[in-house]
Protein backbone atom coordinates (compact mmCIF):
# COMPACT_ATOMS: atom_id res chain seq x y z
CA UNK A 1 0.00 0.00 0.00
CA UNK A 2 1.78 3.52 -0.67
CA UNK A 3 0.78 5.15 2.70
CA UNK A 4 0.47 8.98 2.26
CA UNK A 5 2.20 11.64 5.06
CA UNK A 6 -1.43 13.63 4.67
CA UNK A 7 -4.57 12.90 6.59
CA UNK A 8 -6.65 10.66 4.48
CA UNK A 9 -10.86 10.82 4.33
CA UNK A 10 -11.24 7.76 6.33
CA UNK A 11 -10.85 7.95 9.73
CA UNK A 12 -8.16 6.27 12.21
CA UNK A 13 -6.79 6.31 15.14
CA UNK A 14 -3.75 5.48 17.92
CA UNK A 15 -5.08 3.17 20.83
CA UNK A 16 -2.36 2.28 23.45
CA UNK A 17 -2.93 -0.31 26.32
CA UNK A 18 -0.18 0.01 28.88
CA UNK A 19 0.92 -0.79 32.26
CA UNK A 20 2.97 -2.62 34.35
CA UNK A 21 3.71 -6.49 33.84
CA UNK A 22 0.95 -9.24 34.57
CA UNK A 23 -1.27 -6.51 34.10
CA UNK A 24 -3.56 -7.53 31.07
CA UNK A 25 -2.35 -6.06 28.20
CA UNK A 26 -1.86 -8.57 25.72
CA UNK A 27 -4.79 -10.34 26.80
CA UNK A 28 -6.56 -6.75 26.26
CA UNK A 29 -5.21 -6.24 22.87
CA UNK A 30 -6.57 -10.03 22.03
CA UNK A 31 -9.70 -8.87 23.19
CA UNK A 32 -9.90 -6.05 20.63
CA UNK A 33 -8.64 -7.35 17.52
CA UNK A 34 -11.35 -10.41 18.40
CA UNK A 35 -13.65 -8.48 18.26
CA UNK A 36 -12.91 -6.65 15.11
CA UNK A 37 -12.77 -9.94 13.43
CA UNK A 38 -16.31 -10.43 14.62
CA UNK A 39 -17.01 -7.17 13.06
CA UNK A 40 -15.49 -8.64 9.54
CA UNK A 41 -12.91 -6.14 10.39
CA UNK A 42 -9.17 -7.31 8.71
CA UNK A 43 -6.55 -7.25 10.73
CA UNK A 44 -2.71 -7.91 11.09
CA UNK A 45 -0.64 -8.02 14.08
CA UNK A 46 2.73 -7.75 14.84
CA UNK A 47 6.05 -8.05 17.25
CA UNK A 48 9.19 -7.49 18.26
CA UNK A 49 11.92 -10.65 17.05
CA UNK A 50 12.85 -10.37 20.51
CA UNK A 51 9.79 -11.50 22.60
CA UNK A 52 10.12 -15.47 21.92
CA UNK A 53 8.68 -16.14 25.51
CA UNK A 54 5.55 -18.41 24.90
CA UNK A 55 6.11 -18.45 20.75
CA UNK A 56 8.08 -17.84 18.14
CA UNK A 57 5.48 -16.22 15.96
CA UNK A 58 2.44 -16.29 18.06
CA UNK A 59 1.25 -13.70 20.43
CA UNK A 60 0.33 -15.63 23.62
CA UNK A 61 -0.95 -13.87 27.02
CA UNK A 62 -0.46 -15.18 30.02
CA UNK A 63 -3.49 -17.12 29.68
CA UNK A 64 -2.53 -18.69 27.42
CA UNK A 65 -4.75 -17.03 24.53
CA UNK A 66 -3.20 -16.26 21.72
CA UNK A 67 -3.27 -15.37 17.48
CA UNK A 68 -1.30 -15.19 14.71
CA UNK A 69 1.36 -12.90 14.25
CA UNK A 70 4.12 -11.14 11.99
CA UNK A 71 7.45 -11.06 13.75
CA UNK A 72 9.12 -8.21 12.68
CA UNK A 73 12.87 -6.43 13.70
CA UNK A 74 12.19 -2.72 13.01
CA UNK A 75 8.62 -0.92 13.06
CA UNK A 76 9.40 0.31 9.35
CA UNK A 77 8.85 -3.32 8.28
CA UNK A 78 5.16 -2.97 9.37
CA UNK A 79 4.28 -0.82 6.39
CA UNK A 80 5.67 -3.80 3.90
CA UNK A 81 2.68 -5.42 5.63
CA UNK A 82 0.24 -3.53 5.63
CA UNK A 83 -2.39 -3.74 2.88
CA UNK A 84 -6.32 -3.57 2.77
CA UNK A 85 -5.94 -4.16 7.19
CA UNK A 86 -8.57 -2.23 8.71
CA UNK A 87 -6.96 -2.79 12.51
CA UNK A 88 -3.46 -3.25 13.23
CA UNK A 89 -2.16 -4.92 16.45
CA UNK A 90 1.60 -3.93 17.82
CA UNK A 91 2.53 -6.06 21.08
CA UNK A 92 5.47 -5.10 23.39
CA UNK A 93 6.22 -1.76 21.73
CA UNK A 94 8.95 -1.05 24.58
CA UNK A 95 11.19 -3.20 22.65
CA UNK A 96 11.07 -0.95 19.27
CA UNK A 97 12.54 2.38 19.27
CA UNK A 98 10.72 5.62 18.49
CA UNK A 99 10.61 5.63 14.72
CA UNK A 100 7.61 3.01 16.28
CA UNK A 101 5.88 6.71 16.90
CA UNK A 102 5.99 7.84 13.15
CA UNK A 103 5.13 4.48 11.58
CA UNK A 104 1.55 4.70 13.70
CA UNK A 105 0.98 8.04 12.95
CA UNK A 106 1.33 7.56 8.96
CA UNK A 107 -1.23 4.10 9.68
CA UNK A 108 -3.66 6.55 11.73
CA UNK A 109 -3.67 9.19 9.44
CA UNK A 110 -4.04 6.73 6.55
CA UNK A 111 -7.39 5.42 8.00
CA UNK A 112 -6.04 2.24 9.82
CA UNK A 113 -7.22 1.68 13.49
CA UNK A 114 -3.60 0.79 14.80
CA UNK A 115 -3.98 -0.74 18.95
CA UNK A 116 -0.55 -0.53 20.73
CA UNK A 117 0.63 -2.95 24.06
CA UNK A 118 3.30 -1.73 26.27
CA UNK A 119 5.15 -1.57 29.28
CA UNK A 120 4.95 2.38 30.14
CA UNK A 121 7.77 1.51 32.76
CA UNK A 122 10.86 0.07 32.49
CA UNK A 123 12.37 -2.20 36.02
CA UNK A 124 13.71 0.72 37.18
CA UNK A 125 10.48 2.56 37.33
CA UNK A 126 11.27 4.82 34.49
CA UNK A 127 9.16 5.85 31.57
CA UNK A 128 9.77 3.29 28.74
CA UNK A 129 10.34 4.75 24.97
CA UNK A 130 8.37 4.70 22.78
CA UNK A 131 5.28 4.52 24.96
CA UNK A 132 5.20 7.98 26.48
CA UNK A 133 5.50 9.78 23.13
CA UNK A 134 2.53 7.16 22.20
CA UNK A 135 0.52 7.93 24.46
CA UNK A 136 0.63 11.55 23.83
CA UNK A 137 -0.54 11.37 20.37
CA UNK A 138 -3.20 8.41 21.25
CA UNK A 139 -6.58 8.82 20.83
CA UNK A 140 -7.14 6.20 23.45
CA UNK A 141 -5.13 5.31 26.59
CA UNK A 142 -5.84 2.39 28.34
CA UNK A 143 -4.27 1.65 31.70
CA UNK A 144 -3.95 -1.74 33.08
CA UNK A 145 -2.74 -2.50 36.87
CA UNK A 146 -1.73 -5.84 37.95
CA UNK A 147 -2.11 -6.58 41.70
CA UNK A 148 0.65 -6.37 44.01
CA UNK A 149 1.89 -9.65 45.00
CA UNK A 150 3.96 -8.02 48.32
CA UNK A 151 0.55 -5.70 50.29
CA UNK A 152 -2.54 -6.82 47.35
CA UNK A 153 -3.24 -2.94 46.17
CA UNK A 154 -2.66 -1.95 42.47
CA UNK A 155 0.93 -2.64 41.07
CA UNK A 156 1.77 -0.19 38.35
CA UNK A 157 5.62 -1.18 38.71
CA UNK A 158 7.60 -4.31 37.24
CA UNK A 159 10.47 -5.26 39.92
CA UNK A 160 12.82 -7.29 38.83
CA UNK A 161 13.89 -9.84 41.34
CA UNK A 162 17.56 -9.72 40.40
CA UNK A 163 20.85 -7.06 40.23
CA UNK A 164 20.80 -7.68 36.71
CA UNK A 165 21.13 -4.18 35.25
CA UNK A 166 20.38 -4.56 31.37
CA UNK A 167 17.52 -2.49 30.54
CA UNK A 168 15.89 -5.86 28.39
CA UNK A 169 15.61 -8.56 30.47
CA UNK A 170 13.15 -10.83 29.02
CA UNK A 171 11.33 -12.87 31.91
CA UNK A 172 8.15 -13.77 33.57
CA UNK A 173 7.51 -14.31 37.26
CA UNK A 174 10.85 -16.14 37.55
CA UNK A 175 12.95 -12.66 37.29
CA UNK A 176 9.74 -10.15 37.45
CA UNK A 177 6.84 -9.33 40.32
CA UNK A 178 4.35 -6.87 40.30
CA UNK A 179 4.32 -4.01 42.77
CA UNK A 180 2.59 -0.87 44.46
CA UNK A 181 4.36 2.45 44.22
CA UNK A 182 5.19 2.13 47.97
CA UNK A 183 6.65 -1.39 47.98
CA UNK A 184 8.34 -0.81 44.75
CA UNK A 185 10.22 2.01 46.27
CA UNK A 186 10.54 0.34 49.36
CA UNK A 187 12.54 -2.57 47.69
CA UNK A 188 14.44 0.18 45.10
CA UNK A 189 15.90 1.77 49.04
CA UNK A 190 16.73 -1.59 50.34
CA UNK A 191 18.42 -2.86 46.84
CA UNK A 192 20.60 0.05 46.50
Amino acid sequence: MNFKKKYSAKKGSIEVICGSMFSGKTEELLKRLKRGLFAKKKIIVFKPNVDVRYDEKKIVSHNKNQINSIIIKTPKEILGFVTDEDIIGIDEAQFFNTSLINICTILANNGKRVIITGLDMDFLGNPFNPIPQLLSIAETITKLHAICVDCGDLANHSFRKNNEKKLIKLGEQDIYKPLCRACFYNLQKTNN
